[in-house]
């Protein structure tokens, strides 16, 4: 089983696949000689990655395999054979991690597995104090838990990276979680080994987009935190932590001194731990993992995968002393280990004075010899450069990345060649020239003292916080590396496009300067290194001991350990980031570090990526034989072996033959590349479009440095370029950036891109996915550059860079394209304007992507769009381009003042008349008409004037040509309109078709194949009036009908005054709201509603300046039909209001007038805003007057009583004021008749006759009409009919019932459907409400049953929605019963009148509906039955067969409920007296038990009940029971009170008797029928018992408003009998 596993990795390829082929080499090989070992496997490998001696690979389908020194499992696995990880079968991995001799794996779903050495819990799979499994050999889960959250849940892990004894994992949260020892960890712990994954928390809150791990120290690429002034939320950090990283940099380098530049916060002393926790993790570890039989010194790689044993030195050598002071390691088996001296610029005193001490220098390091001396205690088998920095006090686990043994046992890896060592010494003597008399301080190289003086303490920690903002979470199911570390870097602003706003923070060991922080210090917590801010670093990878910055502008950034030139520069050692030696042209995209060399991939002259490398190599066998004598002299090796180290990037010559390499990978002693073949050209155009992308970022970037940045800052722009062209030269930098930007992050998306090329959907490039970005930023760039070209910039700007450039102009030849030359302002428009080329480039390579897809397939639609959409715009763009160059050189050759004034940047000529070739029809013989079409105006000039006519408000029409021969075009204006005849029909033909583009184009049209005469006549657009008129000086916004407003707009006058709302015919019609100043109350008033012919005409609301409000009808701009006006708080005068009839703005009608102030209540006819007629007044303190006015007084006959019933009957003469005959009943029927005279409330002087009616005498007819209330008051049927009037001229008809039917229900289809379209906040009841009230009931046809109720249906609905005519009525109605009979109006001798009104309502109500309805029969007919049904409607109607239809019955029940409460309110105080007596009866006899009260009210014996039930259980009634007969009833009785309509409460009464006989029908046998006798004792006790309050209102109410067809049946009857109880009770006075 287990070879047949193994088979697969080598015997079951016949054909290498087309994608993913994988090439590893050892570093240390000759360059001139590399042997490339080619792993040939059944799947594309995905990733790979190399560990010490040792690596993993990752192929299509999620499977690992290993290969080299495996020690946990005692195996030396071949390159050619990789063994496949059984045990992760089936995990869907999609990432693996190899660390120093551990590795790690990560599944689609998140879960990472360990495996390897775990003596520093690298592999996390042990808890403290149990016993420690220094190996795991199998892949095992380790949980990442997040416990500080409630319940814990599982952390989702996304990437993973690996260093010697220490494990980072970045979580699908974008925090990083860390386990293993030592102080690259980043945890504030100072107990290692941290065997469980602990969140980092120092980078809590920040969202970190990759980590790499280096042998002791972590980078984390981290993207920058917005701006922000809010510093609440972040508690003040101590001094000693550093400054806040969102602090300006100027603040920063204040508070920064010399002599703190050591500081570092290291958080915790861990000089407890290196004897706590080393001596039972580190005992012996090594000897478990060495094969048996096999020596620790010999290699245990096969030939074919070179690697060396475990990296130790078999050798007896001896330690130098350093300080004074030696430290010295043994293995555990007894042998020393070697350690060399320290890196460089550990002292930085010395300056090299003489070649000598350099080259004693340069052989101490090679080749010092080594003594062997015990060590009490066991050492670390892996330290050696740990000992001599400051970071061994700060990690039990020092570092052996420096001890580097090959198979020929050279046990120092310090050796020099002369060529490594000359360059060296000129590096030295430079160094030391320019830091004459410089002092040091501190542990940092002192070459880099001067130039980084101000970057070496700018590192600054982590600031915690509480919170992080809220980020897409990416999933970790991508499959490689490189597309996780996209995912995360894609979360910038949400758009999906990698973030270039970034920050590389380090922490762990320090010692060769690898954390970049300017010393050699540890660091326990991460650090921002702020030299790397703002330089948009998109990758970073961490080395043994240096370090690598990858920015989007191509540039590499190295620090740390160069003893081998791994870092591509001479200087050595660096303590803060450098940038790389590059050769010009050389654009790098992906870089990987190894132990002691870099790998670098770039683009190269062609569109295949090249390879180049910089570190530790060999010579070639040639240069070996001549340069044999000086390393024998130079370094103490092997004669046979000579390294040399390449201090510059070189060029591996073998890469070409590798194909597109897409990826590259360092780890130990090799490199690994992985590369694709070009099949049909698909991976070649990725290539070359992100090659291109590259450069044309590169040359953005060196643009914006070395052209634009310059000029925008130097300080005489603005006189130079002239105050427009600044502030278009400035927004042209803006948008050159924000193209920069775009460029930038596409550029760094597309390297993501090529990294997952086998993995990734060709429909996820960022050109298909983000081309509405492209296109608007690409729009505006070249409108902002067309604007300053237009303008005469460029002219100013090259003067302007002949002033900022000077000498320097041959800056301008790096910007330049090669067919550009440097020789004025040409140059700069050519080259300003090069980047709209790169448009016609992405086309061209997605056709070329495209044409690998068969046209069929979804990938080729979506290429093939790509491809039209940036054709469409380049093609676009370079017309915009034509445009400006044409326009600037119309202005140049038309230079003057006036036409200076048309000159504004966002214009472009498009044609013009100078040639004569169109003039004015009829204009003078010596006439001249200069006509100018631009993209935005017509222009007509005629001598020094000029008038501009904008073509958003030009309507254009070809003339018919006549007989007179004349090629004429009408041109329609705002406020004139006139003729341009052309010379010939071709000019005609030529300016119409310019002049329709051109109006086409500005209202938003393409502009392209506008046909003659074809241009939208209905528009939207904006206009200021001029001329006089109603609208002068107006503006205007708004839509637009051959020239006149027309549709919905907004209109605003200088003094203040708006109007919005919708127009006709150039004036307002319809529905709108305007403010009009006041000029008097310094206060605008408000008005919304319908207009007609440009005044207020139909129904609004009218707010004026003094706080009157008046809503209602309006004609002409007047008040006029139904209205309500009130006073509010504002107004001087008393607060009122008045609702009813007005005409010609004056009170005229019925109306009713509630005086709040005063109290009073006036209810009658109005005339020219007076009282006049008759009328009704009712006050506060509860007098009622009833009479005439005349001229706003109470003048005539009247009849007046007060709230004790005193009543007078007379004439007045003036409110309240009596003068002449009457009579005076007082309330114990005593009379007064006589003469009257004086005010009522003050005083009556009478001259008559006082009358004492005997007890026997009968009542006098004749003066009991006197006082009888209602003969002064208006006719019911004519109090309201200003709100009927209303609603029929909503429906379309002058008076009630003129009118068309057909014409009405358009009128409501109209009105619903206004509704709908300009009410977009309906909530959904109200939408579904009015989609129902577009289906129409048959209304022509005679009404039957069927649709009767189709009918009632859609009255009830239309009732509920105020925007139907029939609820508009129903709502108003309702507001003017409420506003008559609420408040004062509660008086009860309003009782008949408002009992009355509701009547009248339903006679005026039923007659609109048999309008709406003509089939409905009168009120009181009936309508036939189906005959299928003939007993349907017996609960409607006395007769069988027939539905009665009648205003109450249809009606009633759609008005009442609403008004109810002020109507119930004055029944209840009219039987007042009676319902007192009515409910001290009920009181007392409900004290009575039920037997008692049975008999005392005569009910027969057998109707008593004898079981009660309770909780469905049967109990017998005794004789102390109460309230336990007849329950059902007496319930059902009391739910009389919870219903409105009349029918509603005879129902109720009707289930009463139902529920009573169904309860007394158990105690009687055979058939029952009611006798009266029988039935009103128990009926009585259901009353007495149901208790209900307002009995006497309720029977009051029934008796007025019942439907006269049911009077006289049997729920007539049935009320009879409730009306008879209560009268009894009433009258009850007896026990």
């Amino acid at each position: 089983m287990e070879n047949r596993e193994e088979r697969p990795a080598y015997e079951q390829v016949p054909t290498p696949p087309e994608r993913g082929l994988l090439h590893i080499w050892q570093s240390a090989g000759p360059i001139e000689e590399l042997s490339l070992g080619r792993v040939l496997l059944s799947r594309p490998v995905l990733q790979v990655t190399l560990g010490e001696h040792h690596g993993l690979l990752l192929t299509q389908g999620g499977q690992v395999y290993s290969f080299g020194e495996l020690l946990w499992r005692d195996l030396s696995i071949p390159l050619s054979a990789p063994v496949l990880e059984e045990s992760l079968l089936g995990k869907s991995v999609v990432r693996v991690a190899a660390g120093g001799f551990h590795c790690g794996a990560l599944s689609e779903q998140g879960n990472v597995y360990m495996w390897g050495e775990n003596t520093a819990g690298q592999c996390g799979q042990t808890e403290k104090g149990t016993v420690t499994n220094i190996t795991v050999s199998e892949p095992c889960l380790v949980s990442v838990v997040d416990s500080e959250v409630v319940p814990p849940v599982v952390v989702r892990v996304m990437d993973l990276a690996c260093g010697r004894e220490h494990s980072l994992a970045l979580s699908s949260q974008n925090e990083l979680w860390a386990w293993g020892s030592g102080c690259q960890l980043g945890l504030v712990t100072n107990n290692f080994p941290v065997w469980r994954p602990q969140k980092v928390e120092h980078l809590a809150g920040r969202h970190v987009i990759q980590v790499a791990c280096g042998a002791y120290h972590s980078l984390a690429l981290v993207r920058s935190l917005l701006p922000q002034n809010n510093n609440t939320l972040r508690p003040p950090e101590k001094k000693e932590r550093g400054q806040s990283p969102h602090s300006s940099v100027t603040e920063r380098e204040e508070s920064l001194t010399a002599d703190d530049a050591h500081y570092c916060p290291l958080g915790v002393e861990l000089s407890e731990v290196l004897i706590g926790e080393t001596t039972p993790r580190r005992r012996g570890p090594r000897r478990r993992l060495h094969p048996v039989g096999r020596s620790a010194g010999s290699s245990p790689g096969s030939g074919s995968f070179p690697y060396s044993g475990d990296g130790k030195s078999s050798t007896a050598q001896k330690l130098p002393e350093l300080d004074g002071h030696a430290d010295h390691l043994t293995q555990t088996d007894g042998r020393p280990v070697s350690h060399p001296l320290p890196c460089w610029g550990a002292n930085k005193n010395s300056a090299f004075p003489d070649e000598m001490e350099l080259q004693n220098i340069l052989q101490k390091l090679s080749g010092h010899s080594l003594e062997t001396q015990p060590i009490n205690g066991p050492g670390d088998t892996d330290s050696l450069s740990s000992h001599t920095s400051d970071d061994s006090c700060v990690s039990s686990t020092p570092s052996t990345d420096l001890l580097i043994s090959s198979n020929s046992g050279v046990s120092g890896p310090y050796s020099s060649s002369p060529v490594c060592l000359e360059e060296v010494r000129l590096c030295l003597e430079a160094e030391k020239k320019g830091l004459q008399g410089q002092k040091s301080s501190s542990l940092t190289n002192i070459h880099q003292k001067g130039k980084t003086a101000g970057n070496r303490r700018c590192s600054l920690p982590g600031t915690p916080t509480h919170g992080s903002p809220r980020r897409r979470r990416p999933c970790p199911c991508k499959p490689s590396s490189a597309s996780r570390t996209q995912a995360a870097a894609s979360e910038d602003a949400g758009d999906g496009l990698p973030s270039l706003e970034t920050e590389v923070w380090s922490w762990g060991r320090g010692s060769e300067g690898q954390l970049g922080h300017g010393d050699q210090l540890a660091r326990l917590q991460p650090l921002c290194i702020k030299s790397l801010t703002g330089e948009e670093v998109i990758k970073v990878s961490a080395g043994s001991h240096h370090s690598l910055a990858l920015s989007a502008q191509c540039t590499v950034y190295s620090w740390g350990s160069n003893m081998c030139g791994q870092l591509g520069h001479v200087n050595s050692p660096v303590t803060v980031p450098q940038q790389a030696k590059l050769s010009d042209g050389l654009r790098i995209w992906d870089v990987s570090a190894g132990q002691s060399h870099s790998l670098l991939l770039a683009d190269g002259d062609c569109v295949q990526p090249i390879l180049l490398y910089c570190g530790q190599h060999q010579e070639s066998l040639s240069a070996r034989r001549e340069t044999s004598h000086q390393s024998q002299r130079s370094c103490q090796r092997s004669p046979s072996r000579a390294e040399i180290y390449s201090v510059r990037p070189t060029l591996l010559p073998l890469c070409m033959e590798m194909g597109y390499i897409s990826s590259v990978s360092c780890g130990g002693q090799s490199c690994a590349v992985l590369a694709d073949q070009n099949v049909m050209g698909f991976i070649s155009a990725i290539h070359e479009l992100a090659s291109r992308e590259r450069h044309f970022y590169c040359w953005l970037s060196n643009t914006r440095k070395l052209l634009l940045t310059p000029l925008r800052n130097r300080e005489g722009a603005c006189p130079t370029l002239g105050e427009p062209c600044t502030h278009l030269f400035f927004s042209l930098c803006e948008s050159f950036v924000r193209l920069s930007i775009l460029i930038g992050r596409h550029a760094t998306s597309l390297s993501y891109f090529l990294h997952d090329v086998q993995g990734a959907d060709v429909k996820s490039l960022p050109l298909l996915t983000h081309t509405d970005d492209f296109l608007v930023i690409y729009k505006e760039y070249c409108f902002a550059l067309g604007n300053f070209h237009v303008m005469g910039g460029f002219q100013s700007l090259h003067k302007l860079s002949l002033e900022v450039l000077g000498s320097q102009q041959s800056l301008l030849a790096r910007l330049c394209v090669p067919d550009q030359s440097v020789s004025g302002d040409t140059d700069l428009v050519s080259l300003l304007y090069w980047p709209l080329q790169q448009l016609h480039q992405y086309s061209r390579v997605l056709l070329k992507l495209g044409s690998c897809y068969d046209v069929l397939t979804e990938e080729y639609q979506c290429l093939h769009q790509g491809c039209r959409h940036y054709e469409s715009l380049s093609l676009s763009l370079l017309r915009r381009k034509k445009e400006a160059e044409t326009t600037f050189l119309f202005w140049k050759s038309h230079s003057g003042k006036n036409t200076e004034v048309l000159r504004l940047p966002q214009r472009r000529v498009v044609c013009e008349s100078s040639n004569r070739s169109l003039t004015l029809q009829k204009a003078g013989r010596f006439s001249n008409h200069w006509f100018i079409l631009f993209n935005d105006a017509l222009v007509h000039t005629q001598f020094s004037t000029h008038h501009v006519y904008p073509l958003t408000c030009l309507w254009v029409k070809p003339v018919t040509e006549d007989t007179r021969g004349l090629y004429a075009i009408k041109i329609t204006c705002p406020e004139e309109s006139f003729t341009l005849v052309a010379s010939t029909p071709q000019e005609k033909n030529k300016w119409l078709r310019s002049l329709n583009q051109a109006v086409d184009q500005v209202l938003g049209g393409g502009g392209q194949g506008s046909s003659p005469g074809v241009t939208a006549i209905s528009r939207t657009a904006t206009y200021t009036f001029t001329g006089e008129g109603s609208f002068k000086d107006a503006h205007y916004t708004g839509g637009w009908l051959a020239g006149r407003v027309h549709g919905r707009g907004t209109m605003k006058w200088p003094d203040g005054q708006t109007y919005t709302g919708n127009f006709k015919n150039g004036l307002e019609d319809g529905y709108g709201e305007s403010v009009m100043p006041n000029k008097v109350l310094n206060k605008p008033d408000g008005y919304q509603g319908q207009w007609r012919d440009g005044k207020i005409q139909g129904f609004g609301k009218y707010k004026y300046a003094s706080g009157q409000v008046y809503e209602g009808c309006f004609y002409e701009g007047q008040r006029q039909g139904y209205g309500m006006l009130s006073s509010g708080k504002q107004a001087r005068t008393s607060s009122s209001v008045f609702i009813g009839q007005w005409v010609q703005d004056r009170k005229t009608g019925y109306g009713v007038y509630d005086d709040i102030t005063r109290g009073e209540k006036y209810m009658g006819m109005w005339l020219d805003d007076q009282r006049n007629g008759q009328a009704v007044v009712v006050t506060q303190y509860g007098m009622y007057y009833e009479g005439t006015f005349k001229e706003n007084k109470m003048i005539g006959p009247g009849l007046l009583v007060s709230d004790d019933d005193t009543a007078f009957h007379g004439e007045f003469a003036d409110d309240w004021t009596v003068n002449g005959k009457g009579v005076l009943s007082l309330a114990n029927g005593d009379c007064l008749e006589g003469l009257f005279g004086g005010e009522w409330s003050t005083g009556l002087k009478v001259v008559g006759t006082y009358t004492k009616p005997a007890a026997d005498e009968p009542d006098n007819k004749e003066r009991n009409s006197l006082f009888r209330l209602g003969q002064y008051l208006v006719p019911s049927a004519q109090r309201w009919g200003c709100v009927f009037t209303e609603c029929w001229s909503r429906l379309g008809c002058a008076a009630a019932g003129r009118g068309e039917r057909t014409i009405a229900w358009e009128n409501i289809a109209v009105t619903i459907t206004t509704a709908q379209r300009h009410s977009p906040n309906l909530s959904r009841s109200q939408s579904k409400a009015l989609e129902s009230l577009e289906f129409i009931p048959q209304q022509g046809e005679a009404v039957t049953t069927a649709n009767f109720d189709n009918i009632r249906r859609y009255l009830i609905k239309a009732c509920e929605t105020p925007i139907h005519p029939l609820g508009w009525l129903v709502e108003t109605l309702i507001t003017v019963y409420r506003m008559t009979y609420v408040g004062v109006g509660s008086n009860r001798r309003l009782l008949r009148q408002a009992v009355q009104e509701v009547q009248a309502y339903l006679t005026h109500f039923f007659s609109l509906v048999r309008f709406l309805f003509p089939g409905l029969p009168d009120d009181g007919c009936i309508i036939p039955d189906p005959p299928a049904s003939p007993s349907k409607s017996r609960h409607n109607s006395n007769t069988e067969g027939v539905v009665v239809v009648s205003c109450s019955s249809l009606l009633l029940p759609l008005l009442l409920p609403r008004l109810y409460p002020p109507l119930f309110t004055l029944y209840s105080l009219q039987e007042e007296p009676e319902e007192a007596q009515y409910w001290e009866r009920i009181i007392r006899l409900n004290k009575q038990p039920d037997q008692s009260l049975l008999s005392f009210l005569g009910v027969q014996e057998k109707f008593w009940p004898v079981w009660m039930s309770i909780l469905g259980e049967k109990k017998q009634i005794v004789s102390s029971s109460k309230d336990a007969c007849f329950v059902s009833a007496v319930e059902t009785l009391q739910q009389i009170s919870t219903t409105f309509t009349p029918s509603d409460k005879l129902l109720v009464i009707q289930k009463t008797f139902e529920e009573l006989t169904q309860e007394v029908k158990p105690m009687l046998e055979g058939n029952f029928l009611w006798c009266m006798d029988d039935l009103l004792p128990l009926f009585l006790y259901v009353v007495l018992r149901a208790r209900i309050r307002n009995l006497g209102a309720e029977v009051s109410l029934i008796e007025d408003l019942m439907d006269p067809n049911v009077q006289h049946g049997e729920m007539g009857l049935m009320f009879t009998t409730l009306k008879a109880c209560y009268i009894q009770i009433q009258h009850e006075s007896t026990l």
